[in-house]
């Protein structure tokens, strides 16, 4: 996506810099001019735009932070489309000054018990609050953990978030994809399933990295760390570091658990059990802020116990002469010895047999990894480090899993086969969907044929008026032709009845005006024209065709003869009127005018009409006045 620093979004949002970019969308630095305020405007990439299951997912996001207020939780203050300048979906959220965990930790490395802690209830707490009204973040990660300048520790993106508030939940394949892989539970990748549960182990992986300072499991390839959470177990914290009480090592351990029955039931729960740890610090706290910059934490020296232990056993230690009863007691002693000596080794060469028969010989199995939504390039990746393949052995159509992506195995992940076994794979066909024929211009027959060969719900057929289309003839069909639909979808066959037919009303002797707006309103085209008429005043309609009583097509043409009145006009009485209004009056009577002068007078007046006055004339006749 191109950079839009400098353009104003929605007539509000001026974009100051970029501050970050990803898959989906750009985030950048704004003023709300409005409000004069800075901002954080996270806009969708154009070719995104398109996408509808795109803007949905970036629309529900807006949701889900705009359904929570809780002051761990980055606030969102406005969503919208972009009406003017660039086209842009725009999330306007509140502007956090500061950086990321994920930033924190590359500068820190691990943290101590102390700090770890503090970083992780607020981030509980906010969690509990979203659980407590249904929602799921389901992208709880370091990236995603805020630090303002002040302190503040901030969840932000809720874009993966699912919820009763929200709508649908995604597929397994989108969760995968969209999801950070080294957070993600074993039943999002395995089922593409999220709940309250799921955000606990994301947080307990996030909680190990910050104590240990590294991730519980790293791969070359995404599928082969998800096949790691699946199937092997998150090691305890205390296997990394020194000095971690007990009760903390078994709350991560048991938050990181594979079962999600195992971990705390929501972020609340874990919430209440980890401030449980701390009982001096167990009155009422909002946990909102943090120090800015805490120390790095600095190796341990060794104890000086551990030094003593290390100088005392350098001393040697005089021996005292063994009486007789002490030489009896050892005899014996090592007679025990000798026997418990026998029955380890026979316990070793046992353990030996079992381990070669297990892990070498007959009886040595691999577990099968998760490859739902997986491509074949990474399964290959997956497998041959286990010395497994596969094969292709059906495609079937999918509605959540992508074309050319793995829907299922036989056996299925966390089965059990021998070393050089071929994992039977079934792929994605993508979305099942038959493309709708051309069936305008066809008969019913004809296109009811068409529809029944094809794996549609055919409907009863919708007869309609249509001016193109011959009567009998199919108009088209609803989906329109080339569309493409889901099986069962169901069709409908628009069939024209030809031209509507409309009875006509008779307007001779009525008002033109009256004539024009009703047929017009009625759906002709009306054409007039006007004529001289003896018996009908100027304006009303003479005739009409077609006449009035009988039925004509809607949107046919209709003439009218609108009367101008009578051919013949009567001359009046103008003598000793002046000229300007005789010459006026004679001219609306639609005569011509021919003036003869006589005399010096500046205003003249009629003094002759030739005809005279009374006469009858036909419009358009000269009509001569002498004046002086």
């Amino acid at each position: 996506m191109s950079d839009l620093t400098g353009e104003l979004i929605d007539g509000r949002y001026q974009l100051l810099r970029q501050m970050a970019s990803g898959g989906m969308a750009s985030i950048y630095e704004a003023i709300d001019t409005r409000l004069d305020r800075k901002v954080a405007v996270k806009i969708m990439h154009a070719h995104l735009a398109q996408d509808e299951q795109f803007v949905e997912r970036f629309i529900r996001e807006a949701k889900a932070a705009a359904a929570l207020s809780h002051p761990n939780i980055v606030a969102v203050q406005d969503q919208g489309w972009n009406q003017s300048g660039a086209p842009a979906i725009f999330l306007v959220m509140e502007m956090i000054e500061g950086h990321t965990l994920r930033e924190y930790l590359n500068e820190q490395g691990k943290l101590s018990i102390g700090d770890g802690v503090k970083f992780l209830m607020p981030v509980l707490s906010a969690l509990g609050a979203a659980h407590k009204l249904g929602i799921v973040h389901r992208d709880i990660k370091p990236e995603n953990i805020l630090i303002s300048k002040e302190g503040r520790v901030k969840i932000a993106d809720f874009g993966l978030a699912k919820g009763p508030l929200l709508g649908s939940t995604m597929t397994a394949e989108s969760s995968v994809i969209l999801g950070s892989v080294s957070y993600l539970s074993p039943e999002q990748v395995q089922r593409g399933i999220a709940d309250s549960r799921s955000d606990v182990y994301s947080i307990g992986i996030t909680a190990f990295e910050i104590f240990t300072g590294q991730k519980p499991f790293e791969g070359e390839e995404p599928i082969q760390i998800a096949y790691m959470h699946v199937n092997n177990r998150v090691p305890r914290i205390s296997s990394l570091v020194d000095g971690v009480p007990n009760e903390l090592d078994e709350l991560i351990y048991r938050a990181t658990s594979a079962n999600p029955d195992e971990r705390p039931r929501d972020a609340a729960v874990f919430h209440e059990e980890l401030r449980a740890l701390n009982p001096q610090k167990r009155q009422l706290s909002l946990e909102l802020d943090l120090p800015i910059s805490p120390l790095r934490p600095k190796k341990e020296s060794k104890s000086l116990r551990k030094k003593i232990k290390e100088l005392t056993a350098a001393i040697p230690v005089p021996q005292e002469k063994e009486t007789t009863a002490q030489v009896a007691k050892r005899k014996k002693l090592s007679k025990r010895v000798k026997r418990n000596r026998f029955i380890a080794m026979g316990m070793a060469i046992t353990l030996g047999v079992v381990g070669w028969y297990a892990l070498v010989g007959p009886g040595s199995r691999v577990v099968v990894p998760s490859t739902v939504g997986a491509t074949q390039q990474e399964v290959t990746a997956a497998l041959k480090p286990l010395g497994l393949t596969f094969i292709v052995a059906e495609k079937r159509y999918s509605e959540d899993i992508t074309e050319g992506l793995v829907i299922d195995s036989q056996p299925e992940a966390g089965g059990r086969v021998e070393q050089g076994s071929s994992i039977k794979l079934i792929i994605s066909k993508g979305p099942e969907r038959f493309l709708i024929p051309k069936l305008a211009g066809l008969t019913p027959d004809a296109a009811t044929n068409v529809i029944s060969d094809l794996p549609l719900a055919l409907q009863p057929i919708i007869e309609e008026f249509n001016e193109k289309i011959p009567k009998g003839y199919v108009i088209a069909s609803t989906p329109a032709a080339g569309e493409k639909v889901k099986r069962n979808a169901k069709v409908y066959i628009r069939v024209s009845k030809g031209f509507e037919q409309v009875a006509l009303t008779s307007y001779i002797g009525k008002s033109s005006d009256q004539a024009i707006n009703e047929l017009t309103d009625a759906g002709f085209d009306v054409k007039s024209k006007y004529d001289f008429s003896e018996t009908l005043l100027t304006g009303e309609v003479i005739s009409q065709k077609p006449e009035g009583g009988k039925s004509a097509d809607k949107g046919s043409k209709i003439e009218i003869i609108i009367s101008k009145g009578s051919q013949f006009a009567y001359i009046p009485d103008t003598i000793g009127v002046d000229e300007s209004k005789v010459v006026q009056a004679l001219k609306d009577l639609g005569l011509k005018v021919s003036v003869k002068k006589i005399g010096k007078k500046k205003i003249k007046k009629v003094i002759a009409v030739s005809p005279k006055a009374g006469s009858k004339v036909k419009r358009g006749s000269t009509v001569t006045i002498t004046v002086g």
